[in-house]
C-alpha cells in the first residue's frame, strides 16, 4: 500500500466530530492536522496495512496526525534504530503522540533494545522522553518468556516509582508512572502485592485533564484487585 493510499482510507473514514474536537484541544491544529479518527480505528486501518517500514517513515513525515499513528503502528521493530527513535521523540508536539509512540501496540515496545532506552528515558531531562520511558515500562511488563526481564527489574522500578511519583513535575509524567505500576502489578502474585503496597503508599495522583470529560483518572488499585485479576493470578 502506498501513502497516498492510506491518506484516502483516512480522508474517506473521516469523523467531523472527531475533527472538531482535535480543534479543542490542539494548541496549535494549524501545524497537525486530524481527520478526526480514534485509535480503535486506526489500529484496523494499521491492521490493514501490515507491516511496512519504508511506508512508516512516510506516514511519520505527514502533517497529518492519524497518518502518523498509522505509522507508528506499522513500523517493523526488526528495522527500527534508536536513532529513529531518538528523532521521532523529539517530534512529538508537545508529547500529544507519546501515548501511541511508546505503548498502545506501538512498535518501539517491540524493539530489542525497548528495556535499555526505558531505563536511559528514565532519567532524562527531558519530559516526554520520561513519559515515553513510563509508557515502555508498561509495555515491558507484558514480555514473556527469556524477552522478560526478571523479577527484581520490575521490584526495582516499582520502588522507584513509589519512591519518586510525586517529585515528578510533570503531570503526564506521573499518569505514565501510574500506567506501569498498574502494568507491572498485572504480572504475578509477587509483583502484584508489591505493586498493591506501592499505591496504597503512594495515594492520589494529580493530573488534571481540563474540560476533557472523556479522560477519567487511573485508579490503579482498582485495576490490580479486580475479581478478573485475582482469578488469573490464582489468589
Amino acid at each position: 500500500m502506498t501513502k497516498n493510499e492510506v491518506m484516502d482510507i483516512l480522508q474517506k473514514n473521516k469523523n467531523e466530530r472527531g475533527i472538531e474536537n482535535w480543534k479543542k484541544i490542539r494548541t496549535n491544529p494549524e501545524k497537525l492536522k486530524s481527520y478526526g479518527l480514534g485509535l480503535t480505528q486506526l489500529r484496523k486501518i494499521a491492521k490493514t496495512v501490515g507491516r511496512d517500514h519504508k511506508l512508516a517513515q512516510q506516514l511519520w513525515k505527514s502533517n497529518c496526525y492519524d497518518a502518523r499513528v498509522i505509522g507508528l503502528l506499522i513500523d517493523d521493530p526488526k528495522q527500527l534504530t534508536r536513532e529513529q527513535a531518538e528523532q521521532q521523540v523529539e517530534n512529538l508536539n508537545g508529547g500529544y503522540l507519546a501515548h501511541v509512540f511508546s505503548s498502545c501496540g506501538a512498535t518501539l515496545p517491540k524493539a530489542p533494545f525497548a528495556v535499555e532506552l526505558a531505563c536511559e528515558w528514565m532519567d532524562s531531562e527531558d519530559k516526554t522522553r520520561r513519559r515515553c520511558a513510563w509508557g515502555l515500562m508498561y509495555e515491558i511488563a507484558k514480555f514473556k518468556g527469556k524477552k522478560a526481564p526478571d523479577d527484581g527489574f520490575f521490584l526495582a522500578n516499582t520502588d522507584r516509582i513509589e519512591n519518586s511519583i510525586h517529585d515528578e513535575e510533570d503531570m503526564w509524567v506521573r499518569e505514565s508512572m501510574n500506567c506501569a505500576l498498574m502494568g507491572i502489578g498485572k504480572r504475578n502474585r509477587e509483583l502484584n502485592k508489591a505493586a498493591i503496597k506501592a499505591v496504597k503508599k503512594i495515594g492520589p495522583v494529580d493530573v488534571d485533564y481540563g474540560d476533557d470529560n472523556s479522560c477519567e483518572p487511573l485508579d490503579v488499585l482498582k485495576h490490580l484487585t479486580s475479581d478478573y485479576l485475582v482469578k488469573k493470578l490464582g489468589k
